[in-house]
């Protein structure tokens, strides 16, 4: 029976869809008049039945929908009351679970058509909380009751998948994570690691390392390992940027758990042992279960006489055992205890905590070592369920670690067993004002936590980094002069270092690296742009642009990217995901620019970055060092280059002074010559930006307020909107004029900016054609060398 809404009656596709197939048509039955004294059917206009129908078993419902939809023989029954909603598997659920199980289980149709049998359950529970109407049949019960014996399998088999499919995931974010040009394997021939073996570096890492291509170690690997594994000492290490520095501390870290795994191992093998006669007690006694269960079910069945309570309590009932099971297993206190947290890696950002697990995973590959990253803005319950595996590494940012440590989740509850502790970026961790979660964690794992077997590695390439102190400080009674000794031993209190480290100090005076070329251009703020253009324009390549703030980042890729030059932005503000994929996006591109804030400055190791611009001269030393320290990884050359405007100047003379800089920077070499072209370019694209952002947030804005007028329902006054109501005309009027600038934009786009002129040249009797010289074609770096040969030249 059915009501009918608004004059026209409209057969419901809920009812249709019931595991009923309709043959005939809808009859209308005749009213009585006298019905509609009654209160409780005043509501209703029309009823019709359906005499002419076919019954369709929910076991061969799955079927009929794989075969579409040929006819099935089904016995027919004339009763009206055989009505009750039974919903068939929605194709497009149906498709994506039959390609998610397609390659793990033999029976994926099988499983799809159980699946959306318990949908079945859920839309019955619900509709017997709403409805009071007993319109339910025996056949009807007994025909619902025949998917329950194989309704068990199908969370199970979901959570052994997810389970299964969780590696593979894992491996194909590390094959578009940036860090794989730098571990790619050399798998036709191993590199020789002999130069390792003094090291006491162990076995497993060892092929490792051959398999990954590293002959040789860094500098500070060389001196950080043999204090750390064969002296089992605390280290802080200083190196400058690209230098090797998280092998460092990931060797001896998994040589710790090696020897912990070493020293359980005949313990675990006991463990072990029980654990496999309990297991297969619990899986006969499931099994047990299983069989009693399928014959309660084709009891039911046969009888036909289970009514919808029953039905829905025994679907929630199964469903409570499912979840049972999977908690059972790893939430197991005994287990906890057998495999503790034995490394923690602290970072301060949450693309270098990525970064630095792809890197322990890497060396750690024939070791058996579990990792696991905890970082803000990824889901903490995926993170909660990675923690539940037990992983003996964990690498994480202080926030999200601080706030699973608070939840007490079992993994993090018992820090006394840490054999190794790294805080990565020391200096910048430990900084007034930052990070107050890690000061917490300090605390407790120098208190209650504390272990005296401990090691600790801290590493920076700015830890040894001095600033003069000013003469106003100095003048004060208590003031002392800080110098390299001072600030270490301010670190190893703050950090918790009791015993007598091993100190490792390999930067420069300077504190950048060798191989990096640093340059600078002095011009007005708003210049600024031009030159930036310019550059990338005349020197493709992999760029990174920083700017201290995310406006910046905000207002320049907008601009460039109206210039056609496709930059991809990267701050706080963004979500974590696109902020990865920005990240792979750029490794992969040979020609890209990535327009970033001092969130990518500190750590990541992305290949072969060319250049490095600083819109805005950073706000310390440090950001300088960290900064330009992206490019010229690993011996290779890379370029800095400072944009200087009135307001920088203050920044730019006390990092001058600070890293005690013997000569003065260069200045850029700059084609005034297509200064011209390049300044109408820029201007053109800053009017259509500027239209754009005002048109972008003056709809926001007045959309806002106008839905929470709407919501309040009140008339809004025209004084509250941003920016005058313009007419139609005139809104018009400024969508023509925006089109045409962006139509002159494309033209001046469309034409070369560096143009190769041959006037007056022709080939000559040798066949030769003499070509006036010019810049295109030469990198930056060359540019500089060139000009600075020219200088020297002329000195002479």
């Amino acid at each position: 029976m059915k009501a009918r809404k608004g004059g026209r009656f409209r057969s419901s596709f809920k009812w249709k869809r019931k595991g009923i197939e309709v043959v005939g048509e809808w009859k209308t039955v005749p009213i009585n008049p006298n019905l509609y004294a009654e209160e409780e059917f005043r509501d209703i206009v029309c009823l019709e039945e359906l005499t002419e129908y076919k019954l369709v078993s929910s076991s061969k419902l799955g079927k009929v929908k794989e075969k579409k939809r040929k006819a099935e023989s089904a016995s027919k029954e004339g009763s009206e009351e055989v009505e009750e909603p039974i919903v068939p598997p929605k194709k497009k659920k149906k498709d994506l679970r039959s390609q998610t199980h397609k390659g793990n289980t033999p029976n994926a149709a099988e499983i799809d058509v159980l699946v959306d049998k318990e949908a079945e359950c859920n839309e019955i529970i619900e509709e017997a909380n709403c409805e009071d109407h007993g319109r339910v049949t025996k056949s009807v019960s007994s025909r619902r009751d025949t998917p329950k014996k194989k309704k068990k399998k199908v969370p199970i088999n979901k959570a052994s998948q997810a389970q299964e499919a969780l590696p593979s995931v894992a491996t194909s974010k590390k094959g578009k994570n940036w860090t794989t040009e730098v571990l790619s394997a050399s798998t036709d021939q191993k590199a020789d690691v002999s130069a390792w073996k003094d090291l006491f570096v162990p076995e497993p890492v060892l092929q490792a390392l051959s398999y990954l291509g590293f002959s040789a170690p860094t500098p500070i690997q060389a001196l950080a390992l043999p204090s750390a594994i064969r002296d089992n000492m605390d280290v802080l290490g200083a190196a400058e940027t690209g230098s090797g520095k998280t092998l460092a501390f990931a060797i001896p870290m998994i040589h710790s758990v090696l020897q912990w795994q070493k020293s359980n191992n005949s313990t675990t093998r006991n463990d072990s042992a029980s654990k496999e006669s309990h297991q297969h007690h619990d899986e006969t006694r499931w099994k047990n279960e299983g069989e009693a269960e399928k014959v309660t079910h084709q009891q039911v069945e046969d009888s036909g006489d289970e009514d919808d309570a029953s039905f829905t309590t025994g679907c929630v009932k199964v469903l409570e055992n499912v979840e049972f099971d999977a908690d059972d297993e790893t939430h197991t206190v005994d287990s906890h205890k057998k495999r503790p947290l034995l490394g923690l890696v602290l970072t301060p950002t949450r693309e270098l905590a990525v970064q630095v697990k792809h890197h322990i995973d890497a060396v750690a590959k024939f070791t058996g070592i579990k990792t696991a990253i905890l970082v803000g803005g990824m889901a903490a319950q995926k993170q909660e369920r990675v923690l539940n595996r037990k992983p003996e590494i964990v690498i994480a940012t202080p926030g999200r670690l601080w706030e699973l440590v608070k939840e007490r989740h079992p993994h993090l509850s018992n820090l006394r067993q840490l054999r190794c502790l790294v805080i990565d970026e020391a200096d910048r961790m430990v900084e007034k004002g930052h990070f107050l979660e890690l000061s917490q964690l300090l605390e407790i794992l120098n208190d209650s936590q504390y272990n005296p077997r401990r090691q600790t590695f801290v590493f920076s390439a700015t830890l040894t980094l001095v600033h003069q102190t000013p003469t106003r400080v100095l003048q004060k009674k208590n003031a002392k002069k800080m110098d390299k000794k001072t600030k270490l031993e301010l670190l190893m209190e703050k950090v918790g270092i009791k015993g007598k480290p091993k100190v490792i100090d390999l930067t420069r005076k300077e504190a950048t690296v060798e191989t990096l070329t640093e340059t600078r251009i002095h011009c007005n703020t708003n210049e600024k742009d031009y030159y930036l253009y310019y550059f990338l324009l005349q020197y493709p390549g992999r760029t990174m642009v920083f700017a201290n703030s995310i406006d910046c980042v905000k207002r320049l890729s907008s601009l460039l990217t109206i210039l056609n030059c496709d930059p991809l932005p990267l701050h706080a503000n963004m979500h974590q995901k696109q902020r990865l994929k920005n990240l792979e996006r750029f490794a992969e591109r040979e020609s890209c620019v990535l327009l970033t804030t001092d969130v990518a400055a500190r750590g990541l190791d992305i290949p072969n970055v060319q250049h490095v611009i600083h819109y805005q001269v950073p706000r310390t030393s440090e950001l300088y060092v960290h900064r330009s320290g992206r490019t010229a990884r690993a011996a290779s050359q890379g370029l800095s280059l400072l944009l200087i405007g009135p307001e920088d100047l203050i920044h730019f003379r006390k990092i001058y002074k600070t890293l005690e800089k013997s000569e003065e920077l260069p200045f850029f070499p700059v084609d005034a010559k297509c200064m011209t072209s390049i300044k109408e370019r820029m201007n053109l694209a800053r009017q259509i930006e500027k239209a754009e952002f005002f048109n972008s947030r003056a709809k926001q804005h007045n959309s806002w307020l106008q839905q929470a007028a709407d919501a309040l329902e009140i008339d809004l006054d025209d004084g509250m909107l941003m920016g005058k109501k313009a007419s139609q005309q005139e809104e018009s009027q400024k969508q023509k004029m925006l089109k045409g600038m962006k139509k002159q934009l494309k033209h001046m786009l469309s034409q070369p900016l560096f143009e190769v002129l041959m006037k007056t040249k022709y080939p000559t009797q040798s066949g030769k054609l003499l070509l006036p010289q010019t810049s295109v074609g030469i990198s930056a770096l060359g540019a500089v060398s060139k000009k600075q040969a020219k200088k020297k030249k002329s000195i002479k």
